[in-house]
């Protein structure tokens, strides 16, 4: 809704907001009798109630607003009979109707602007300039572009069904923990330690993987430690010693 329409209800009039300014213009309502002040607490309680402000419709109330108001004021100030200053009444209203006329002008511009940018959405022209290549291009080579041949060739590229993945190369993992532990555990028993190189001597990436995991358990359970000298160097498990307290003896 815009600000013309905006409903009134004052002691003079009652309508509106677009017939009282026709009733003011025609002079068939005295402005000096309109309560200015009562519109726009009318208009404050009608944004109020919206819950939100169009600046479009603010603009065009204040510029509506501030042109009644002066019009009022050159009614109620008193002037001097030469003053050529002064508006009389009728041109005055007169006035107010052109600033009425080019604000509406400008708010028709506007939706219009802004419809036009809407009806662009989504479509960006480019801003910078041509690459090198582009501006030394041929009126034959810019309507290649447009072959209906070239599109087809796009369009018969996507629908071409594509070579099957080879997924030759992912491992399905087919051991467990408690095979490595196991497995650890053997090297352990032998005495003397083993090297984590050993334990893992042959096998693949996912058993390596899991047996680390086991390392990690037999460290958990008190059962192992290892010992590595440097970073990336050798890594040398051996089976945890218990202090002799600790043991169990038949």
């Amino acid at each position: 809704m815009n600000a013309a329409s905006l409903e009134l209800d004052l002691d003079v009039f009652s309508g509106p907001f677009d017939l009282l300014l026709t009733l003011v213009l025609r002079e068939e309502v005295d402005l000096l009798e309109v309560q200015l002040a009562e519109v726009v607490i009318a208009y404050l309680d009608h944004l109020h109630a919206r819950g939100e402000l169009d600046l479009e419709v603010a603009t065009e109330f204040l510029v509506l607003i501030a042109a009644l108001l002066e019009l009022k004021s050159r009614m109620m100030l008193p002037r001097a009979e030469d003053d050529p200053l002064d508006l009389e009444p009728g041109e005055a209203a007169e006035e107010l109707l052109a600033r009425m006329l080019e604000a509406r002008r400008y708010r028709r511009a506007a939706e219009h602007l802004s419809d036009r940018l809407a009806g662009e959405d989504g479509v960006r022209y480019r801003s910078a300039a041509l690459p090198p290549a582009l501006r030394r291009t041929t009126l034959a080579d810019a309507g290649a572009v447009y072959d209906p041949r070239r599109l087809g060739t796009a369009l018969a590229g996507l629908l071409r069904v594509p070579a099957q993945l080879n997924l030759g190369h992912v491992t399905v993992p087919t051991i467990t923990v408690g095979e490595r532990l196991t497995h650890l555990r053997k090297l352990l028993l032998r005495g003397g330690g083993c090297s984590f190189d050993e334990a893992v001597r042959g096998a693949d990436r996912v058993t390596v993987a899991v047996t680390l995991f086991a390392l990690l358990e037999l460290y958990k359970q008190g059962e192992a430690t290892w010992t590595q000298d440097e970073p990336f160097g050798a890594i040398e498990i051996a089976a945890f010693q218990r202090p002799a307290r600790d043991r169990v003896f038949a």
